[in-house]
């Protein structure tokens, strides 16, 4: 029977290219991404996930399937861990100005050695907590992985925002309570169904946008 394990950089391959992102310079990178991540891992715990098939599959490809919603950035990834999304995404497009948010002290040093070793230049990290970060309207897209409800990542890290700025928050099944939440001042602009390449489950993309007449300046107020 076979398994995401049995043939590793083929699944990255033919994820890539059923991303349209078929590039073999861009797996070659990704390849070693993850063998940081797998050397890394063994003291810091950046992951849950051991199998280099599931990293794939569940780390890389799932990063990558927003490519196309992020636009030209700057983007902020807040609570970056191992650097998910945002070095994939940085990795895929090196035109794109990349800021990855983490405040563990452990993963935040992942993070400045995996920049070095990768080369990337468009990324930079910031070890801190995202609502301290002193940068108001530095980005115009913000995202971050399983970090928790829409309010809460907007109440962390919409400051980064400058009006008229986007929230690509992924999640498993719509978050449609987490929607009606939404403090005042961001809408919804639309909910992506996604298709990870080698992953079953439901995934999909919320895209919230912040009011252009709300200053970044301006503390978030949640709806009572």
């Amino acid at each position: 029977m076979n398994t995401l394990s049995d043939n590793p950089s083929r699944l990255l391959a033919d994820g890539l290219a059923a991303l349209g992102l078929a590039d073999p310079s861009l797996g070659q990178r990704l390849d070693t991404y993850l063998d940081l991540i797998e050397r890394w891992n063994r003291a810091y715990n950046l992951t849950a996930v051991r199998d280099r098939g599931e990293m794939i599959v569940r780390h890389l490809l799932d990063s990558l399937v927003v490519s196309p919603f992020v636009g030209s950035g700057p983007l902020a990834d807040i609570g970056s861990g191992a650097g998910l999304p945002g070095i994939p995404l940085a990795l895929a497009d090196p035109d794109l100005a990349v800021m990855l948010i983490e405040s563990n002290g452990k993963k935040a040093r992942f993070l400045r050695e995996a920049v070095r070793r990768l080369d990337l230049g468009n990324v930079r990290v910031i070890e801190a907590r995202a609502e301290a970060v002193p940068e108001p309207g530095c980005c115009d897209c913000l995202t971050a992985r399983a970090f928790g409800t829409l309010a809460e990542l907007i109440r962390v890290g919409g400051h980064l925002l400058g009006p008229g700025g986007r929230v690509l928050a992924l999640k498993g099944q719509r978050p449609d309570e987490e929607i009606a939440g939404l403090p005042r001042g961001w809408r919804l602009d639309r909910i992506a169904a996604l298709s990870v390449p080698g992953l079953s489950a439901q995934r999909h993309l919320v895209i919230v946008v912040r009011d252009p007449d709300t200053p970044s300046t301006v503390a978030v107020q949640e709806q009572p």
